[in-house]
C-alpha cells in the first residue's frame, strides 16, 4: 500500500507536541498537496524536499502525492517538516524499507542539495522525544542541544543519502558521546566584584539581601553614583542552577532562537532591555508567540536601568506575571504560556533633572516623572534603596575592608539552604500562611509592623513583603526567630515611599 506514516514534533511554545506526516501516492496526474493548516514556511517544503531528493539521487515519484501533518488543527511552522516530508515519500515509493521508520522521529531542514541544516527550537523535541525513549533523528548541526540533554538515543544526519543508508541498515549514524565532560564553573572567565565599587555599604546590603531572598529590588540615586555597576554585580551572589532549572531556562532560550553554550548551561540568565523596547518584546507574543524578555529572564534576574523612561503600559504588564511567575499569551489560534519567574532589579534617578538636591525641577515636574511608575508597580519591589551620592574624598580614600562577592555570595547560598529546608521555597515565594506557620515572628512585633505599615500608608502586599524581607534578614544573620530589629531594618529599606511623603508634604 503506497501510505507511510512518519513521528515528528511541532513547535507550541516551550512544549513539542508529536505531529504524525502521512504520505500517500495514488494514481492521476503528478501532484504534491499538502494539507493539515501548514504555515507558508511549511507550504514551501514542497519544492524544497522535490529538488533535495532529484539531487541526493531518488526518484521523485511522478504521481498524486498528497501530506497529511496530523493533527490538523495544531498550526505549524518552520522548516522542520522537510526531512520527515522527505522520508515519508522514500517509504511510501518503497525506495526504503517501510519498518525501518518505526521507533523514530525526524526533525530537519532540508537544502536542495539533500543536506540536512539546522533547526532553532529542538531543544524541547529531545526532551519529550526522551520521556517517549525513541530514536530522534536530527541535523548534526543540532548537536549541542542534544548534549545539554544527555539523551543517549539520538542520530545526527548530515544527507539524505547516509539517512537512506541507515535505514537500509548498512551504516550507522554517529550520535552524542556519553563521556563528555562538562566545563567546571571555575573555568569562568574572573568577572567583576562587588568590592570595586567604592562605598554605598547600604546598596551592598540591600543587593545581599535581595539575593538570598529572590526580593526585587529598586535602585534610587542620581547618575553616577554605582546604580548599574550594583546591579550588574548581582549575578556573582547568586548561585549556580541545578539540571533541572538550568534544562527548563535552556528549552527557553532554546524556542526564542537563543543556543545556550554546554559552558553556560548552569548559568542564570542575565537580560537587560533597553528603555525603548515595546511590551510585546519584554513579555513575549507575536503573530508566532515568542518568550519575551522576562521569560528569557526566568531563575535569573531582569534589569531595568533607567525605569522611569519605560512607558507606563510597559511596565504595567509586568505586574502580573511578577505575581504568577508566568505569562498567558492568547492568540487565535492557540494559547501559550511561558514560565517568567524572574528577579526584577529597576534602577532609576529621584528626579528628572537627575538629582532632587539643588534640582532644576519643581515639586509638581518630580511628582510628574514619578508618576510614570504607577502605585501597584512599585508595590512589587520588596526594598527600595537610596543610593547617595558618595562623601568627599571616598574617591582616594584606600579601603582594603570591603567585603567581596565571594565571600557574600557565601552567606547568600547558606541562607538559600536555610530557607530551603525550612518551607521549600525562597522566602519571597512564602504565601501568607507560611509566613504564619514557619516565619517564627512575636506577636507583638506583627503588631508593630501592622502599625508602621498603616502609618507609611502601605498596602496588605506591601506588609507581607516586608514581613518576607524581615525574614531573610534574620537568615543571613543564622538567626532562627525574627526580632524587631529585623522588621525595623526591612521598614528601612522604603526609600521610594519616603521620598514621596517628602514630595506630597512640601
Amino acid at each position: 500500500m503506497p501510505i507511510a506514516s512518519i513521528a515528528t514534533r511541532a513547535s507550541f511554545g516551550v512544549q513539542a507536541p508529536p505531529v504524525t506526516v502521512e504520505v500517500h501516492l495514488s494514481n492521476g496526474l503528478p501532484a504534491f498537496n499538502l494539507v493539515g493548516l501548514p504555515e507558508a514556511s511549511v507550504k514551501e517544503a514542497k519544492e524544497r524536499v522535490r529538488s533535495a531528493l532529484i539531487n541526493a539521487g531518488f526518484e521523485f515519484p511522478m504521481r498524486r502525492i498528497t501530506v497529511n501533518l496530523a493533527p490538523a488543527d495544531l498550526p505549524k511552522q518552520g522548516g522542520r517538516y522537510d526531512l520527515p516530508i522527505a522520508i515519508g515519500i522514500l517509504a511510501a515509493s518503497k525506495q526504503i524499507p517501510a519498518k525501518s521508520v518505526e521507533q523514530h522521529e525526524f526533525v530537519g531542514e532540508l537544502a536542495l542539495t539533500g543536506h540536512i541544516r539546522y533547526c532553532q527550537g529542538l531543544l524541547p523535541v529531545i526532551v519529550e522525544a526522551s520521556k517517549q525513549n525513541s530514536t530522534l533523528v536530527l541535523p548534526i548541526d543540532n548537536r549541542e542541544d542534544a548534549e545539554l540533554v544527555g539523551f543517549e538515543k539520538v542520530c545526527f544526519a548530515t544527507h539524505l543519502q547516509s539517512l537512506a543508508a541507515y535505514l537500509h541498515g548498512q551504516s550507522q549514524l554517529p550520535s552524542i558521546d556519553l563521556n563528555l565532560e562538562w566545563l567546571t564553573q571555575s573555568s569562568e572567565p574572573k568577572t567583576s566584584c562587588l568590592s570595586e565599587v567604592i562605598g554605598q555599604y547600604q546598596a551592598k546590603q540591600a543587593l545581599e539581601i535581595a539575593a538570598a531572598g529572590n526580593h526585587n529590588l529598586l535602585l534610587l540615586g542620581p547618575p553616577g553614583t554605582g546604580k548599574t555597576m550594583l546591579a550588574s554585580r548581582m549575578m556573582q551572589l547568586l548561585p549556580k542552577l541545578n539540571y533541572d532549572e538550568a534544562l527548563e531556562v535552556a528549552a527557553i532560550h532554546s524556542v526564542a532562537g537563543n543556543n545556550i553554550k554546554p559552558d553556560s548551561f548552569y548559568r542564570r540568565p542575565f537580560r537587560s532591555p533597553h528603555h525603548t523596547c515595546s511590551a510585546v518584546s519584554l513579555v513575549g507574543g507575536g503573530a508566532q508567540p515568542k518568550p519575551g524578555e522576562i521569560s528569557l529572564a526566568h531563575r535569573g534576574v531582569l534589569f531595568l536601568d533607567e525605569v522611569a523612561e519605560f512607558p507606563r503600559k510597559v511596565l504595567d504588564c509586568l505586574r502580573e506575571p511578577m505575581e504568577t511567575g508566568e505569562v498567558s499569551i492568547s492568540r487565535a489560534a492557540a494559547k501559550l504560556t511561558f514560565a517568567s519567574r524572574f528577579q526584577l532589579i529597576a534602577a532609576m534617578n529621584p528626579s528628572p533633572c537627575g538629582d532632587t538636591d539643588n534640582a532644576r525641577a519643581s515639586n509638581e515636574q518630580i511628582q510628574r516623572y514619578l508618576s510614570k511608575l504607577s502605585g501597584p508597580f512599585l508595590d512589587r519591589f520588596d526594598l527600595t534603596i537610596d543610593v547617595p551620592k558618595l562623601p568627599l574624598g571616598s574617591l582616594n580614600s584606600q579601603n582594603t575592608q570591603a567585603e567581596t562577592s565571594e565571600t557574600i555570595a557565601k552567606r547568600v547560598q547558606q541562607a538559600r539552604k536555610t530557607q530551603l529546608a525550612r518551607s521549600g521555597v525562597l522566602n519571597s515565594e512564602l504565601t501568607g500562611k507560611q509566613l504564619k506557620q514557619d516565619a517564627r515572628f512575636r506577636d507583638d512585633d506583627l503588631v508593630f509592623l501592622e502599625q508602621s505599615v498603616h502609618r507609611l500608608g502601605l498596602s496588605v502586599r506591601s506588609y507581607h513583603r516586608l514581613q518576607r524581607v524581615a525574614r531573610t534578614i534574620a537568615d543571613l544573620q543564622q538567626e532562627d526567630n525574627v526580632s524587631r530589629a529585623h522588621i525595623a531594618q526591612a521598614l528601612g529599606y522604603r526609600a521610594m515611599d519616603r521620598l514621596l511623603a517628602s514630595l506630597s508634604s512640601q
